[in-house]
């Protein structure tokens, strides 16, 4: 007998990946039915993968954002529409707005700083690791936004799955 795991056949890490961005999905979808009101405290960071297939946002913020941009969606966003592969949003961003679409595979991790609860993805692409960027000082955030990153960046109640194979 051997002690190797033996590859599997049936792709487990992406059926879980899928699972998990649709609890992004839903909570958004919720989020737009009620008007886009956020209730209590809640309020979202979304980083996604800025040249993923699908992902549409100005130019300059791509130029800004080459790899990886994180949004917040706390007080000042508009126009919410979520679909089944994705979600549009509109931004403000030092007061110009901006509209931006994302589809769930572009997104890299999804933190909800209120309540200590986060999720992150693997990059669906290769070549998608993340890297580290600037932030991204949309408009609409009072809160202290920084203290909620620390807190959620110590790995409490964050899901990470990650199916590594043996080799």
């Amino acid at each position: 007998m051997s002690d190797e795991t033996p590859d599997s056949l049936i792709p487990y890490d992406s059926i879980v990946q899928e699972a998990l961005r649709a609890v992004v999905g839903r909570v958004l979808g919720e989020i737009e039915q009620t008007g886009s009101e956020l209730p209590g405290a809640h309020h979202f960071y979304i980083t996604f993968k800025t040249h993923a297939p699908g992902v549409s946002i100005p130019d300059s913020l791509r130029e800004r954002f080459p790899d990886e941009m994180t949004i917040v969606l706390q007080n000042k966003f508009w126009d919410l529409n979520v679909r089944d592969d994705g979600f549009s949003v509109g931004l403000s961003f030092n007061q110009v707005p901006a509209a931006l679409d994302i589809p769930f595979a572009a997104i890299t991790q999804f933190v909800d700083p209120a309540v200590d609860f986060g999720l992150q993805f693997q990059a669906t692409v290769a070549d998608m690791a993340p890297a580290p960027t600037e932030h991204p000082e949309n408009d609409g955030s009072e809160q202290g936004e920084d203290a909620a990153v620390e807190e959620a960046e110590d790995g409490s109640n964050v899901v990470t799955v990650d199916f590594g194979r043996k080799k």
